[in-house]
């Protein structure tokens, strides 16, 4: 068993969650203890499977619910930029980032089948 901290996805979704904790900081007030607490309990709950996986023999069940939190995640930044909370910019970074992470959740996944 790795530690848990230098995986690559560990090290990526930490990333995304200051990023997010971060940007929700400076969100409306109507949707900081909305949307904002979603995504930042989305990221929170991804990050903690991740850790649960590295530590199981049988990883997959927490492997779908970190790419399940993933996609989750990405569902919500769409919202956020479509409710023009973000600019274009920031959303294809964290865009980027969400996506090297569900690659990396996925063949992690796969290679644990």
């Amino acid at each position: 068993m790795a530690q848990y901290d230098t995986l690559p996805v560990y090290k990526a979704s930490y990333d995304l969650m200051l990023l997010v904790f971060e940007f929700c900081r400076h969100f409306r007030k109507e949707y900081k203890y909305t949307l904002g607490e979603k995504l930042k309990n989305e990221t929170l709950e991804m990050i903690m499977n991740i850790y649960r996986a590295n530590t199981k023999t049988d990883k997959s069940q927490l492997l779908q619910n970190a790419r399940e939190n993933i996609e989750v995640v990405r569902l919500l930044f769409r919202l956020t930029k479509d409710l023009k909370l973000i600019p274009l910019n920031k959303f294809i970074k964290i865009n980027e980032n969400i996506e090297n992470i569900s690659k990396q959740l996925t063949g992690w996944q796969r290679s644990a089948r």
